[in-house]
C-alpha cells in the first residue's frame, strides 16, 4: 500500500517535472509568482512569530514558577488570526488590497482608509522573495532540489527579518529546516550525507570557537548562539566543503556593515550606547550564495588564490 502511494506521488512529480521542462518559461513564471505570494506571508511571519514566542515563553515561565496563578487571558494571536489590518486605524485589509506589490503600488504606499504610510519593507520582502525564488528555480530547474531550495530560501528571508528586528533566530524555524537539509541529502540532493552531517557539526563548532575566543579576548559577546545554529543549518544543506564561505564571507561583509551601522548610529542618531547588530542576515546571504554559486567560488579560490 505504502509503496503504491509512493509510486503514485513519484509519477505525479515526474509528470509535473516533464511539463515544466517542456515549458521552462512557464516554470519560472509560476515559481516567481509563488515567491511573491510567499513573500507576503513571510512579512506576517517576521512580525508575528516573535510576539507568539514571547507570549509562549511568558506562559511557560508562569506555569513553571507560579503554577498557582491563572494564566493571563489573551485574544487569539497566531500567523492567521487576527486578519491583517492597518495598525493606525484598524482598517481590515481586503484581499484586493493584499495583492503582493500591485496593491502597494495602486495604493501609493498608503492605507486606503486613513492614509497612513505603509512600510516599504512589505513590498521589499515580497520582491526579494520572488527574485530569490526565481534564482533557485533557474539554478536547479524542475527538480526536487528546487523545492528544497525554495524552502531554505524562504526560511532564510524570515530568519533575517526576525533577526534584524528582534536580534533572535528562532529554533522553531532553524531546527526543522536543518533536519530537512539532512533528510534531502540522504538522496544526495545537494551533497552527500557524510558532508551534510559534518557540515552541520563543524558549522556549529567553528562559530562556537570564534565566539569563545572573542569573549575571552575582549570580554564581551561578538555573536549569539542562534548564529551557530544557523551556520550548522546551512552546513547541513550544502556540506562542510563550503564552510569557508559561510564563515569568512559573513565576517568580512558583516564588519563593513557593522562599521557603517556604527557610524550612522553615532553621527546621525547620537546614540551613546553601542548599537545592537544582527549578524544572522549576513550568514543567510552567504549561505544562499554558497547554495547557488558554491562550487564556482571554491573553484575560483583554488585556482586564483591557491594556484591549484
Amino acid at each position: 500500500m505504502i509503496q503504491t502511494i509512493i509510486q503514485a506521488v513519484q509519477n505525479y512529480f515526474d509528470s509535473v517535472s516533464a511539463a515544466f521542462t517542456t515549458y521552462p518559461v512557464f516554470f519560472y513564471f509560476v515559481i516567481t509568482i509563488l515567491g511573491l505570494l510567499v513573500g507576503s506571508f513571510l512579512n506576517v511571519v517576521i512580525y508575528r512569530l516573535p510576539i507568539m514566542l514571547e507570549n509562549a515563553y511568558k506562559d511557560e515561565y508562569q506555569e513553571y514558577f507560579y503554577p498557582e496563578k491563572e494564566l493571563p487571558k489573551r485574544e487569539k494571536f497566531n500567523l492567521m488570526v487576527p486578519a491583517s489590518h492597518c495598525p493606525n486605524c484598524n482598517h481590515k485589509i481586503s484581499a484586493i488590497e493584499n495583492i503582493p506589490l500591485l496593491s502597494f503600488l495602486c495604493l501609493r504606499g498608503k492605507c486606503k482608509e486613513c492614509g497612513q504610510k505603509i512600510s516599504f519593507r512589505y513590498p521589499f520582502v515580497e520582491a526579494l522573495t520572488a527574485i530569490l525564488s526565481f534564482i533557485v528555480a533557474y539554478k536547479f530547474g524542475p527538480h526536487l532540489a528546487t523545492l528544497g531550495g525554495l524552502i531554505l530560501c524562504w526560511s532564510l528571508v524570515a530568519l533575517s527579518g526576525i533577526d534584524f528586528d528582534k536580534k533572535i533566530l528562532p529554533d522553531e524555524i532553524i531546527f526543522p529546516v536543518l533536519w530537512l537539509g539532512i533528510i534531502l541529502n540522504l538522496f544526495t540532493t545537494y551533497t552527500d550525507i557524510t558532508s551534510s552531517i559534518f557540515g552541520a557539526v563543524f558549522g556549529y563548532l567553528i562559530l562556537w570557537l570564534i565566539y569563545w575566543t572573542f569573549k575571552i579576548i575582549f570580554g564581551k559577546e561578538g555573536m549569539g548562539y542562534g548564529d551557530f545554529k544557523l551556520t550548522a543549518l546551512l552546513g547541513a544543506w550544502i556540506g562542510y566543503q563550503y564552510l569557508g564561505i559561510l564563515v569568512l564571507m559573513p565576517a568580512f561583509v558583516g564588519l563593513i556593515g557593522y562599521t557603517l551601522f556604527f557610524i550612522y548610529s553615532k553621527v546621525f542618531t547620537k546614540t551613546k550606547q553601542e548599537p545592537e547588530f544582527a549578524y544572522g542576515p549576513y550568514i543567510a546571504i552567504s549561505g544562499f550564495i554558497a547554495l547557488i554559486y558554491g562550487p564556482e567560488i571554491n573553484s575560483w579560490y583554488l585556482h586564483t588564490m591557491m594556484g591549484m
